[in-house]
């Protein structure tokens, strides 16, 4: 597949992060934690609880959505 082809939501490659955040956008793509499948949760949790990113890729997170947990987080790429 031509870069050209690939969608603006497809992280390549890039690292993530998550921002606690007081609001969201209601056009946002969002989440309950219930309903992350294990391994996604588990990246969501490192990138929530530590001062860590993870790759993009691997974690099952995309930019821009919004994770509802104890607090409302945004998945940010750098």
């Amino acid at each position: 597949m031509a870069s050209s082809e690939l969608s603006a939501d497809e992280p390549l490659g890039r690292s993530l992060t998550v921002q606690r955040i007081e609001t969201a956008d209601a056009a946002a793509s969002i989440r309950h934690v219930d309903q992350l499948e294990a391994e996604t949760f588990e990246a969501f949790y490192e990138l929530a609880t530590a001062d860590t990113s993870l790759h993009a890729i691997e974690s099952g997170l995309k930019p821009g959505e919004i994770i509802v947990f104890t607090d409302n987080f945004r998945v940010e790429a750098r």
